[in-house]
């Protein structure tokens, strides 16, 4: 009888990785749990132990089997930890409020889309300034995730509804990538899904990008087999139908999609040809484009005009400069811009760029399909890392389950110069000049110069620490008028719009301006000494940052200089 199989080293590794990630954010759920919900506290403490016990058997088991069913034991503790985390924390973000409130209205049979609800965002919950000088209250996503929302309504008020449907399509998407990768890997999916921390918090707040995520696992595995053959299947038209469910989501997955579209026709005609590898591709896109329809379908019918613009929102909002991507140098670094619309051009070039390159090097590029939409987000005005992080699974699903290997006989289109005897010098030429276009707008962007002069002139106060009221003096140095919305920030990100209490609300060209601003709700809580303080000015048309510092702490109170008593006439005797 044979010996049984010992487990890869690097297997026992991966599992160790995955057993020691489960730590991460444990002790700050468990303090929580400890002060508030006792029963909660005691699972955590189990989890504890499921914790020590899988990593001493990672390393000690003696067959692949066993260090399988470990794999399986910290899959259940990563899921038990993401419940009971959820359980703590529920009451969501933004996004979890609107797409409660948007369920709400739609049990209700009113309009979901266009419809603005300031009430919500208060405490905790985040705002979304303009650079039209407001806020976005309005939801700006597809349905999929309001309509799952919906039957879960009895969960409570706020965004508990909202993040019991992310949470749970996380667990789900994890469960079913652990399944889908080869045994080996599958410690890997428990590690980017639940164990590093930032999806399951992703999750607790709302975000229907994360029910996209799940619902793009099974599309992403294996991706390149998808109507091999020329035959989709049950199982591939399952993945078409969980493409389009993606789409009707989240926008992310837009910008996916044609890149793995692209990537499958090009697989197909390598092996089948160009009439039999458009055939799959129709019956891919026919299929998610139905399903898509469907989930939509009721809101196109019942207030199209108002659907259009809302799942079209994150891309027309016009929301300020926010994130870590090239337009921190105008945040940030420098005083800002008058050519921001140039990051966005400079986004969608790249995004166009590297589509056109994936398909012309999709035997070099094919593995990178789920990574290379997300460069284009680094030029953008928002450039948040959530759109990197958010997708994460899917980098991991496209490395272990599509590597280079299933690309070597792809197509990829070879016009005479990229084919020819000088195609080397030839194909480099043809990178930068799809490349070179973004980096010349992104360039444009960033060496602009902010179009607004500020100078505090004024400053009352209704206490030492508390500002009523700014007087600004505002020079146009350029030659369009402005209509310049302002904010203070202390730290990175965006704070609230200030009222104009006096002044005209538009700058003409070459010209200055006196004006007085009104802080929100009254007055404004000087920090203390030491922190930067940046006054803003966004303007819409043309888009445009001007930030200058400035100081509001009130100057020391000087003591009086200690006067010399005056010398007393002599008495008289």
């Amino acid at each position: 009888m044979s010996a049984p199989e010992p487990p890869a080293q690097w297997h026992r590794v991966l599992t160790l990785l995955a057993v020691v990630s489960l730590f991460i954010g444990t002790r700050a759920a468990w303090t929580q749990a400890a002060s508030r919900l006792l029963p909660v506290a005691g699972v955590i403490s189990l989890c504890y132990v499921s914790i020590l016990v899988c990593g001493v058997l990672a390393l000690v088991v003696r067959r692949t089997r066993s260090l399988a069913r470990v794999d399986l034991s910290v899959l259940l503790t990563a899921v038990t930890l993401a419940l009971c985390t959820w359980v703590l924390n529920h009451a969501g973000g933004d996004e979890a409020v609107l797409t409660s409130q948007a369920a709400r209205e739609l049990v209700a049979g009113h309009p979901v889309y266009g419809q603005p609800w300031p009430w919500l965002f208060h405490g905790h919950v985040a705002l979304t300034p303009t650079v039209y000088g407001g806020y976005d209250y309005t939801y700006g996503y597809p349905p999929l995730a309001v309509l799952l929302t919906a039957p879960l309504l009895w969960l409570g008020h706020g965004g508990a509804p909202a993040t019991a449907v992310s949470t749970g399509a996380l667990i789900v998407g994890t469960v079913l990538l652990w399944r889908m990768l080869p045994p080996r890997w599958r410690p890997a999916a428990t590690m980017v899904c639940l164990g590093f921390g930032f999806l399951p918090t992703y999750g607790r707040l709302g975000y229907p990008a994360i029910l996209a995520l799940a619902l793009l696992i099974p599309v992403v595995v294996r991706w390149p087999r998808i109507g091999q053959g020329g035959r989709l299947g049950a199982a591939g038209l399952a993945r078409a139908a969980c493409l389009g469910a993606a789409c009707a989501a989240q926008q992310l997955p837009w910008f996916v999609t044609p890149f793995l579209l692209a990537g499958i026709y090009a697989v197909r005609r390598g092996e089948l040809g160009h009439r039999q590898a458009l055939s799959v591709l129709l019956r891919v896109l026919g299929t998610a484009v139905t399903v898509w329809l469907l989930i939509n379908a009721y809101f196109i019918v019942h207030e199209p005009g108002d659907w259009l613009r809302g799942v079209a929102l994150p891309l027309t909002q016009g929301a300020v400069l926010h994130g870590q991507g090239l337009m921190d140098i105008s945040l940030y670094f420098t005083d800002g811009s008058d050519r921001l619309d140039w990051y966005s051009r400079a986004s969608v070039l790249l995004a166009a760029g590297l589509l056109a390159l994936f398909v012309l090097f999709v035997r070099r590029l094919g593995p990178a399909a789920t990574v290379l939409p997300w460069c284009a987000f680094f030029l953008a005005t928002r450039s948040q890392d959530g759109y990197y992080l958010m997708m994460t699974p899917l980098w991991l699903a496209a490395v272990v389950t599509a590597p280079s290997t299933e690309f070597t006989r792809a197509w990829q289109p070879r016009p005479r110069p990229l084919s020819g005897p000088h195609r080397r010098p030839a194909r480099i030429a043809a990178v930068g000049l799809l490349v070179v276009p973004a980096l010349l707008s992104a360039a444009l962007a960033v060496t602009g110069r902010p179009p607004l002069a500020m100078r505090v002139t004024g400053v009352q106060r209704s206490s030492a620490r508390h500002v009523s009221l700014l007087s600004l003096q505002v020079t146009n140095t350029g030659g369009d008028p402005l209509t310049p919305h302002f904010m203070l920030t202390t730290s990175q990100g965006a704070g609230r719009f200030w009222s104009l209490a006096n002044g005209p609300a538009t700058i003409p060209g070459h010209s200055t301006a006196r004006l007085e601003l009104r802080p929100p709700g009254g007055r404004y809580t000087v920090p203390r000494r030491g922190v930067r303080i940046r006054l803003r000015a966004f303007t819409a048309t043309p888009q445009t940052l001007s930030s200058q510092d400035v100081s509001l702490t009130a100057p020391k109170p000087t003591a009086p200089k200690p006067t010399a008593p005056k010398p007393s006439a002599p008495k008289k005797g």
